[in-house]
């Protein structure tokens, strides 16, 4: 049996998209200061893109794990779980 890619992985999940963002970048000027950027690196999902200006938000890419809550330095993430109804439904199998 062969070992699953995470993108092999994150095809398994579903996503009902919400129209609004429950992941909010609290402060821009504070990612713009940041030297390692570091959210675009510690997302499996890469919800994160540093454009050379600001930081971009894909929310509906997002797993729900939870990692941007600790992994940013400067807490400059906002994470909630989406409302109900929204967000992931992981598939088994």
């Amino acid at each position: 049996m062969s070992e699953m890619k995470i993108a092999d992985r994150l095809f398994t999940i579903r996503y009902k998209v919400d129209e609004q963002s429950h992941l909010i970048i609290k402060d821009q000027e504070v990612c713009r200061r940041c030297e390692t950027k570091e959210c675009t690196h510690f997302c499996p999902a890469d919800v994160y893109e540093w454009t050379g200006e600001m930081t971009t938000v894909a929310f509906e890419n997002c797993i729900e794990c939870g990692t941007c809550r600790i992994g940013c330095p400067d807490y400059n993430i906002h994470w909630v779980y989406p409302k109900g109804g929204y967000g992931i439904t992981y598939k088994y199998g």
